[in-house]
């Protein structure tokens, strides 16, 4: 039974990384879960759009057991443009909110100086 209960909690553990590594695989990959780089690959066996070699992201070290990084080349662009896109007009919100508060301190800037030639 101790056995049984081993083997169970590896495939448990190794059902745990596979499921780490599919939802993390977001955007374009920096690094692999196993701690190495990701390069930029193109397989030349492979034909996309009648052009020779399909581009890859692929962990340094990859091995195909589920636990290493190798994804398309145009998915993890196009996921990195939409994480960008969402990006964008939080940044555009806080622009604006940075320049109105400027005009405030400018008016409270000329309101102080005024104040201190009364006094």
């Amino acid at each position: 039974m101790d056995e049984e209960q081993r083997d169970m909690k590896a495939h448990e553990a190794y059902y745990q990384r596979v499921d780490f590594v599919s939802n993390s695989l977001q955007g374009i990959p920096q690094l692999c879960p196993c701690g190495s780089i990701t390069k930029e690959i193109v397989d030349e066996e492979d034909i996309y759009d009648y052009l020779p070699g399909k581009r890859y992201f692929i962990c340094k070290d990859f091995e195909n057991d589920g636990l290493h990084y190798r994804k398309p080349w145009v998915m993890g662009v196009q996921e990195e443009v939409e994480r960008l896109k969402q990006k964008v007009p939080r940044h555009e919100n806080l622009l604006r909110e940075c320049e109105a508060l400027k005009a405030q301190v400018k008016m409270l800037v000329k309101r102080v100086s005024e104040l201190e030639r009364l006094f």
